[in-house]
């Protein structure tokens, strides 16, 4: 094939051939949409079509989809304050956060994601919906919810990216304020039935049906590239106008440069974040939804292409 004759060399200085780096970086499965038509597709350690994958964090861009959908149809207000919608909020971190200040992750919160500590936020948060193990005698918050209620601020909002899981979740609350949906639902009225989905997406949820907003998505690798080919071609997809074109521009182009620098990756130089989308700013005007252990949607407009992705890469990293 073509694709895996493909040489690059790789960020950490090695030349190889797109098929050796798919062993390299644990893929478990990958297909890419060239002009919308299916190019490339492989499986390994047991994936197939129809297997679904955890997709950690390409959650959050299916999230910030949504909430900028609600925006645009001024069902949400993105320059109102979290406890206007949220209470029990008020006496959180988010107390004097706007719905954009959640949106961009431009929140100062003492909260830590760094998943080689034990004792870091993101494991409590974890703890807390159950989406990792509980030790014994456990006394923490109790669900997603309860722990969002307890955070605290450690600095101002609206300024520099901070990439925060916890503020996925507080979208995910904010949304379902507002439509009166969980979040499963929403996605699915939303995005994966008008999308024509091959396939249904299971969601990771708390001890009270909470859905994991942050991460908890599980699906095909081919239904990933129906949501980048829909983004792709502003917000169109087999016809039918599935997402405003204004959302997908206002993802494209109105991410801060400047509050990226704060917190953004060195990997993407002169990028962005906004509605949980990571922008490149490149000279291809690239976009993706990413999540830890290798997960990935690439989304291409200057070349007309999309990449889907998923792995069980063992360090939890992007």
């Amino acid at each position: 094939d073509g694709i895996d004759a493909v040489s690059f060399t790789s960020l950490t200085g090695k030349p190889m051939h797109w098929a050796q780096s798919l062993d390299a970086n644990y893929t478990d499965a990958i297909a890419v949409l060239h002009r919308g038509q299916l190019v490339y597709e492989r499986y390994f350690a047991g994936m197939a079509p129809h297997r679904t994958h955890t997709a950690f964090s390409v959650t959050k861009s299916y999230t910030g989809t949504l909430a900028t959908m609600l925006v645009q149809e001024g069902l949400l207000d993105e320059s109102k304050l979290v406890p206007h919608y949220i209470p029990e909020l008020r006496d959180s971190a988010y107390a004097d956060a706007t719905v954009r200040d959640v949106m961009d992750m431009r929140i100062g919160v003492d909260y830590s994601e760094d998943y080689t500590d034990p004792a870091a936020g993101i494991w409590e948060h974890a703890r807390a919906g159950g989406t990792f193990p509980r030790p014994p005698g456990y006394s923490g918050a109790q669900s997603f919810f309860e722990y969002l209620t307890r955070l605290k601020k450690s600095g101002p909002h609206g300024q520099g990216f901070a990439y925060k899981t916890v503020s996925s979740d507080v979208l995910g609350w904010l949304m379902r304020r507002v439509t009166g949906l969980g979040y499963g639902d929403l996605l699915a009225q939303r995005l994966w039935q008008p999308l024509g989905c091959e396939f249904d997406a299971d969601m990771m949820v708390d001890t009270e049906g909470t859905e994991f907003a942050g991460g908890g998505l599980c699906a095909t690798v081919r239904d990933l590239l129906r949501m980048g080919e829909a983004m792709r071609c502003d917000g169109a997809f087999n016809g039918r106008q599935i997402i405003p074109a204004a959302v997908v521009h206002d993802i494209r182009t109105q991410g801060s440069v400047e509050a990226f620098k704060t917190g953004g990756p060195p990997t993407l130089p002169g990028g962005a974040y906004r509605a949980m989308w990571w922008v490149t700013n490149n000279a291809h005007g690239a976009y993706s939804a990413r999540g830890i252990h290798g997960q990935a949607i690439y989304v291409d407009p200057t070349a007309e292409l999309v990449v889907a992705r998923l792995a069980s890469h063992p360090m939890a990293a992007n």
